[in-house]
């Protein structure tokens, strides 16, 4: 029994080690741009950086139309295939699956080939259309997540018995899904808002090929001219992504001590 106890703390241990010591040392690496002493300098000149906020706060926009767009487009589809449409519950999980199996650079030659500015939806024939594509783009990247967060918080309530109460006392199909759904499945928008987060900051592929001014073009841009400021930026990254899956975790726990609204 000691022996096992024993055998599982060193598989910790060293599991912990594998992801900690690489980003111990790049914390400390970011820290010493200034000869013989430790400082923040590197984070003083990443935050001063004019590019730096405006593509951090590029990607921050995006992010929130990713969101809300996504949310109003996956928790009605999730309700309507659960109430109504059970059998295309497979058909619905295949086509939100998709995106992980379909690489990144693949989709985006594809909607480069239809929104082209010489096709009949020429979205990349100017700025707001190649931004709209973008947030389609993000939207498509952060399907898996946002959906099966969705559905995961769809099946702990009882969807059918709030529709029909709704219904018994006169509310329209509008008033059922924003004052009975959404209050019930907020635990599972929020879960996949915080991961559709941290996707958005950290992508490059869509926003590269779009010519996009988002952050993660931005870091490798950076990553490729400088010295200190790129592990600045990686520990700035690594801090939005644990402080979303912090979150993540704070709002399931919310969730499962949530009561049901009727």
């Amino acid at each position: 029994m000691k022996a096992q106890r024993l055998g599982a703390w060193i598989a910790v241990i060293l599991g912990a080690s594998y992801f900690v010591i690489p980003l111990i040392g790049t914390i400390e690496f970011s820290l010493r741009m200034r000869r013989g002493e430790y400082s923040l300098d590197a984070y003083e000149s990443v935050f001063s950086d004019i590019q730096f906020r405006e593509t951090f706060g590029y990607s921050m926009l995006m992010a929130l139309f990713t969101i809300v767009f996504g949310m109003l487009l996956v928790v009605p589809t999730a309700y309507w295939v659960r109430l109504r449409l059970p059998q295309m519950r497979p058909v619905v999980e295949f086509i939100t699956l998709l995106p992980l199996v379909i690489p990144a650079i693949v989709i985006v030659f594809g909607y480069l080939r239809m929104y082209n500015s010489s096709s009949y939806l020429p979205l990349t024939g100017s700025t707001t259309g190649t931004n709209i594509l973008l947030v389609f783009s993000y939207i498509t990247l952060s399907l898996p997540y946002m959906y099966r967060a969705v559905d995961t918080a769809m099946r702990a309530i009882d969807v059918r018995t709030l529709t029909e109460a709704a219904e018994s006392l006169g509310a329209r199909w509008t008033t059922i899904m924003f004052k009975c759904i959404f209050p019930n499945v907020m635990s599972g928008v929020l879960s996949g808002a915080f991961i559709t987060l941290a996707i958005v900051m950290g992508e490059f592929t869509f926003a590269a090929l779009l010519n996009r001014p988002a952050f993660g073009p931005y870091l490798q841009l950076v990553g490729a001219n400088k010295a200190y400021e790129p592990s600045a930026l990686a520990v700035i990254a690594f801090s939005i992504t644990w402080l979303s899956m912090g979150l993540l975790n704070l709002v399931s726990r919310f969730g499962k001590a949530a009561p049901a609204k009727a």
